[in-house]
Protein backbone atom coordinates (compact mmCIF):
# COMPACT_ATOMS: atom_id res chain seq x y z
CA UNK A 1 0.00 0.00 0.00
CA UNK A 2 0.84 3.30 -0.29
CA UNK A 3 0.69 6.41 1.92
CA UNK A 4 1.12 10.34 1.26
CA UNK A 5 1.69 11.80 4.99
CA UNK A 6 1.72 15.01 5.91
CA UNK A 7 3.42 16.12 9.00
CA UNK A 8 2.66 16.65 11.72
CA UNK A 9 2.24 12.72 12.15
CA UNK A 10 -0.86 11.03 14.12
CA UNK A 11 -1.03 8.22 15.75
CA UNK A 12 -4.05 7.13 13.01
CA UNK A 13 -0.94 7.86 10.54
CA UNK A 14 1.79 5.48 12.22
CA UNK A 15 -1.37 2.87 12.76
CA UNK A 16 -2.37 2.50 9.31
CA UNK A 17 1.55 1.94 8.14
CA UNK A 18 2.49 -1.83 7.79
CA UNK A 19 5.78 -3.21 6.90
CA UNK A 20 6.53 -3.20 3.25
CA UNK A 21 4.10 0.01 2.45
CA UNK A 22 5.75 2.74 0.54
CA UNK A 23 5.66 6.41 2.14
CA UNK A 24 5.88 10.02 0.63
CA UNK A 25 5.82 12.82 3.49
CA UNK A 26 4.98 16.24 2.82
CA UNK A 27 5.79 19.22 6.07
CA UNK A 28 8.06 19.50 8.37
CA UNK A 29 11.81 16.99 8.69
CA UNK A 30 14.12 17.42 11.51
CA UNK A 31 17.66 15.95 11.04
CA UNK A 32 19.39 14.35 13.80
CA UNK A 33 22.55 12.05 13.88
CA UNK A 34 24.68 11.22 17.30
CA UNK A 35 25.06 14.66 18.66
CA UNK A 36 21.31 15.59 18.44
CA UNK A 37 20.43 12.13 19.73
CA UNK A 38 22.39 12.38 22.83
CA UNK A 39 20.98 15.71 23.71
CA UNK A 40 17.10 14.88 23.15
CA UNK A 41 18.07 11.33 25.54
CA UNK A 42 19.73 13.55 27.83
CA UNK A 43 17.14 15.24 28.93
CA UNK A 44 18.18 19.23 28.14
CA UNK A 45 15.78 21.27 26.52
CA UNK A 46 15.49 21.79 22.56
CA UNK A 47 14.32 24.45 20.90
CA UNK A 48 11.46 22.41 19.12
CA UNK A 49 8.86 20.02 19.80
CA UNK A 50 8.77 16.74 18.41
CA UNK A 51 5.09 16.12 18.94
CA UNK A 52 4.02 13.63 15.94
CA UNK A 53 7.25 14.63 14.29
CA UNK A 54 9.47 13.11 11.64
CA UNK A 55 13.27 12.75 12.57
CA UNK A 56 15.64 12.14 9.69
CA UNK A 57 18.94 10.46 10.43
CA UNK A 58 20.62 12.40 7.43
CA UNK A 59 23.95 14.93 7.48
CA UNK A 60 22.74 17.03 4.95
CA UNK A 61 25.51 19.00 2.92
CA UNK A 62 24.09 22.27 2.59
CA UNK A 63 25.43 25.57 0.93
CA UNK A 64 23.58 28.96 0.54
CA UNK A 65 20.52 28.04 2.30
CA UNK A 66 20.35 24.95 -0.50
CA UNK A 67 20.00 21.39 0.09
CA UNK A 68 22.90 20.08 -2.61
CA UNK A 69 22.32 16.26 -0.59
CA UNK A 70 20.46 14.97 1.98
CA UNK A 71 20.99 10.87 2.06
CA UNK A 72 20.78 8.90 5.00
CA UNK A 73 23.32 8.08 7.13
CA UNK A 74 23.47 4.71 9.39
CA UNK A 75 21.12 4.53 12.01
CA UNK A 76 22.25 1.57 14.13
CA UNK A 77 24.97 4.50 15.65
CA UNK A 78 21.62 6.06 17.44
CA UNK A 79 19.47 2.92 17.26
CA UNK A 80 19.90 2.94 21.10
CA UNK A 81 18.11 6.47 21.53
CA UNK A 82 14.88 5.10 19.97
CA UNK A 83 12.72 5.66 23.27
CA UNK A 84 13.89 8.45 24.84
CA UNK A 85 13.18 9.77 21.28
CA UNK A 86 9.92 8.19 20.63
CA UNK A 87 8.66 9.38 24.36
CA UNK A 88 9.35 12.98 23.09
CA UNK A 89 6.77 12.80 20.50
CA UNK A 90 8.67 11.57 17.59
CA UNK A 91 6.51 9.07 15.26
CA UNK A 92 8.51 8.50 12.44
CA UNK A 93 12.30 7.64 12.10
CA UNK A 94 13.56 7.72 8.46
CA UNK A 95 17.31 5.92 7.91
CA UNK A 96 18.98 3.50 6.29
CA UNK A 97 19.69 0.15 7.94
CA UNK A 98 17.37 -0.25 10.91
CA UNK A 99 17.11 0.22 14.38
CA UNK A 100 16.83 -3.62 15.64
CA UNK A 101 18.39 -2.31 18.99
CA UNK A 102 15.49 -0.65 20.30
CA UNK A 103 12.54 -1.64 17.84
CA UNK A 104 9.85 -2.44 20.41
CA UNK A 105 10.30 0.88 21.46
CA UNK A 106 8.28 1.67 18.31
CA UNK A 107 5.48 -0.60 19.36
CA UNK A 108 1.94 1.42 19.28
CA UNK A 109 3.78 4.50 18.73
CA UNK A 110 6.07 4.98 15.74
CA UNK A 111 7.83 3.12 12.77
CA UNK A 112 11.02 3.20 11.14
CA UNK A 113 11.22 4.33 7.08
CA UNK A 114 13.66 2.67 5.16
CA UNK A 115 15.47 5.51 2.50
CA UNK A 116 17.86 4.23 0.19
CA UNK A 117 21.50 4.94 1.11
CA UNK A 118 23.12 6.63 -2.45
CA UNK A 119 20.26 8.91 -2.90
CA UNK A 120 21.18 11.95 -1.38
CA UNK A 121 20.93 14.55 -4.40
CA UNK A 122 16.95 12.96 -5.03
CA UNK A 123 16.42 13.28 -1.54
CA UNK A 124 17.80 16.94 -1.91
CA UNK A 125 15.20 17.78 -4.39
CA UNK A 126 12.32 17.30 -2.29
CA UNK A 127 13.78 18.84 0.76
CA UNK A 128 14.07 22.39 1.53
CA UNK A 129 16.07 24.41 4.07
CA UNK A 130 13.78 26.17 6.86
CA UNK A 131 16.32 26.67 9.45
CA UNK A 132 19.25 25.17 11.71
CA UNK A 133 19.05 24.56 15.07
CA UNK A 134 22.19 24.20 17.37
CA UNK A 135 24.52 25.43 15.08
CA UNK A 136 27.74 25.08 17.16
CA UNK A 137 27.13 21.32 16.10
CA UNK A 138 28.26 21.51 12.66
CA UNK A 139 26.78 21.31 9.47
CA UNK A 140 26.54 17.19 9.95
CA UNK A 141 25.33 17.43 12.82
CA UNK A 142 23.54 20.21 13.57
CA UNK A 143 19.74 20.07 13.89
CA UNK A 144 17.91 21.02 10.56
CA UNK A 145 14.50 21.92 10.29
CA UNK A 146 13.91 21.39 6.46
CA UNK A 147 10.61 20.94 4.68
CA UNK A 148 9.73 18.17 2.27
CA UNK A 149 7.48 18.38 -0.54
CA UNK A 150 6.27 14.46 -1.82
CA UNK A 151 9.95 13.45 -0.25
CA UNK A 152 9.76 9.32 -0.99
CA UNK A 153 9.63 6.71 -1.18
CA UNK A 154 10.50 5.00 1.58
CA UNK A 155 9.42 1.50 2.78
CA UNK A 156 8.20 0.76 6.16
CA UNK A 157 10.73 -1.70 7.29
CA UNK A 158 9.31 -1.66 11.02
CA UNK A 159 5.85 -0.92 11.60
CA UNK A 160 4.23 0.08 15.14
CA UNK A 161 2.79 -3.51 15.49
CA UNK A 162 6.55 -5.03 15.69
CA UNK A 163 7.11 -6.45 12.27
CA UNK A 164 10.98 -5.91 11.29
CA UNK A 165 11.64 -6.23 7.35
CA UNK A 166 15.59 -6.02 9.00
CA UNK A 167 14.93 -9.03 11.16
CA UNK A 168 12.95 -11.17 9.38
CA UNK A 169 15.55 -10.91 6.46
CA UNK A 170 18.62 -11.85 9.17
CA UNK A 171 16.22 -14.96 9.77
CA UNK A 172 16.02 -16.08 6.62
CA UNK A 173 19.68 -16.24 6.10
CA UNK A 174 19.94 -18.19 8.89
CA UNK A 175 17.59 -20.76 7.51
CA UNK A 176 19.14 -20.92 4.30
Amino acid sequence: MEHRLKTPISKEDVAALRAGDLVWISGTVYTARDRVHALLASGEDLPIDLAGAVIYHCGPLIRDGIVLSAGPTTSGRVGRFTREVVDLGVRLIVGKGGISEDAEALRGRGAYLAYPGGCGALAARKLSVRRLYLPDLGMAEGLWELEAEGWGPMIVAIDSFGRDLYREARRSEMRS
